[in-house]
C-alpha cells in the first residue's frame, strides 16, 4: 500500500545524505545560533566589561572636564567625534569578535563543519514573489510561527520571576547616587540575561531535536526512489547478471584451453576433475590449470582424453585440491607429497611410452 501511494518509508541512502549536505539541507536551529552568540557576548563582557567601563568613563571625564575651556568649533566637534568613535570601537570590538566566533562555531557544530557548495548558488525561485507567498502561507510556516509564539511565551514565563524581583527593588522608591544606579542596572541585566540564556538553552535543545527529526523525515525515500537510486548507482541487475555470466564464460574458456597443456588430471571419479601442470624450470610447485565439478568436470575429462592427458582417479586428493586450490595457483603445500607420487608415475609412463615408440 505504501509503495502504491508513494509514502516515504525507507531510510535515506548515503548518496542522498551526501547530496543533501551539498545542497545545504542540514538540520539548523536559530535558537542554537542565538545561544552561542549570547554566550560569546557574555564571556566577552565578563572578561572585558570592567576595562570597557573604565575606558568609557575616562573618555567622558576627559571630554566633559575640558568643555569650559574648549571653543565650540567644527574642528573641535570633529575631534570629539573621532575620539568617541575610536573609544567605542575599542570597547565594542571584543564583544563583536566573541559574537561572531560564537555564530560561526554554532553553524559549524550544526553542519559538522561540512561545507555546502550548492547552497551558495543563486536560486532564482527564492526571489519569486509567488514562491515567497507560498512559503509564507504554507503549513510549515504556520507551524514555525506557532512554535515562535510558544518559545516567546516560555521565555517570558521563565523570566517573569526575575523581572518581578527587579521591579520590587527599593531603588525605585529611594534616592541613590549614580554609582548605585549603574551597579543596579548591571546586576539586573546580568540576572535577566542569565535567565533568558537558561530558557534559550532549553528551547535550543528542543528546537534542534525537532529540526533534526524534520530533516530526517524530509530525506526519507519511497520504495520506488530507493530502487531507482540503487539501479543508477549499482547498475541494472539484469545487465549485471549478463555481464557476470559473460565473464564466467570467458574465464571458463580460458581455463579449458589450458587443459591440453596439463600433465595429469585428477578425478573423483566423475564429480570433480582437477588438471595439474608442472615445469621444473619455471615453477616452484605444480599449478592447478583447471578445475570443475559435474558438467565442467566432464568437459575437462573429455578434453584430456582428446589430447592424451593422463587421467588418474584419486578421490581424497581431488576433493582437497578442488576445495583449497585455485585456478592458476600452486597446489597447497600439504599435498606436495601426494602430487609428487602421481607426477612421478606419469613421468614414468610417458618415458616408457616414448621408449616404445622409438623402438617400434
Amino acid at each position: 500500500m505504501s509503495e502504491q501511494t508513494g509514502e516515504k518509508t525507507e531510510k535515506p541512502t548515503q548518496k542522498r545524505l551526501d547530496e543533501a549536505i551539498k545542497k545545504g539541507q542540514i538540520a539548523r536551529s536559530p535558537e542554537v545560533q542565538t545561544v552561542f552568540v549570547l554566550g560569546g557576548a557574555l564571556l566577552a563582557l565578563a572578561f572585558t566589561g570592567g576595562e570597557m567601563w573604565r575606558v568609557m568613563a575616562d573618555c567622558l571625564t576627559t571630554t566633559l572636564s575640558h568643555l569650559h575651556d574648549t571653543a565650540l568649533s567644527m574642528n573641535a566637534m570633529q575631534g570629539y567625534a573621532v575620539t568617541g568613535a575610536l573609544t567605542l570601537g575599542k570597547c565594542v570590538w571584543p564583544v563583536l569578535a566573541a559574537t561572531l566566533t560564537g555564530g560561526l562555531l554554532a553553524g559549524g557544530i550544526q553542519t559538522r563543519f561540512r561545507t555546502s557548495s550548492e547552497a551558495l548558488d543563486v536560486n532564482w525561485e527564492r526571489l519569486s514573489p509567488v514562491e515567497g507567498f507560498k512559503r509564507i502561507f504554507s503549513m510549515r510556516s504556520t507551524v514555525a510561527t506557532g512554535l515562535g509564539i510558544v518559545k516567546l511565551s516560555v521565555v517570558i514565563t521563565l523570566c517573569y520571576g526575575v523581572i518581578r524581583s527587579i521591579l520590587a527593588d527599593p531603588i525605585f522608591h529611594s534616592s541613590v547616587n549614580v554609582a548605585r544606579i549603574a551597579a543596579f542596572m548591571a546586576e539586573s541585566s546580568f540576572r535577566l540575561i542569565l535567565q533568558v540564556g537558561a530558557a534559550l538553552i532549553v528551547l535550543a535543545t528542543a528546537d534542534y531535536g525537532y529540526k533534526l527529526w524534520q530533516t530526517s523525515q524530509d530525506l526519507m525515500m519511497t520504495k520506488e526512489e530507493l530502487k531507482e537510486e540503487t539501479k543508477n548507482t549499482e547498475g541494472n541487475p539484469t545487465i549485471k547478471a549478463q555481464q557476470r555470466r559473460r565473464r564466467l564464460s570467458i574465464s571458463k574458456r580460458k581455463m579449458l584451453a589450458e587443459v591440453p597443456k596439463a600433465d595429469v588430471v585428477v578425478t573423483n571419479p566423475t564429480h570433480i576433475a582437477v588438471a595439474l601442470r608442472y615445469d621444473r624450470k619455471t615453477m616452484r610447485a605444480p599449478r592447478i590449470v583447471a578445475k570443475g565439478i559435474r558438467l565442467n568436470a566432464c568437459q575437462i575429462r573429455e578434453i584430456a582424453q582428446q589430447h592424451q592427458v593422463p587421467i588418474i582417479e584419486n578421490k581424497p586428493l581431488a576433493q582437497l585440491m578442488f576445495k583449497y586450490g585455485r585456478v592458476g595457483g600452486e597446489i597447497p603445500a600439504q599435498l606436495y607429497a601426494a602430487v609428487a607420487e602421481i607426477l612421478a608415475w606419469v613421468y614414468r609412463v610417458n618415458a616408457y611410452r616414448y621408449y616404445r615408440e622409438q623402438c617400434s
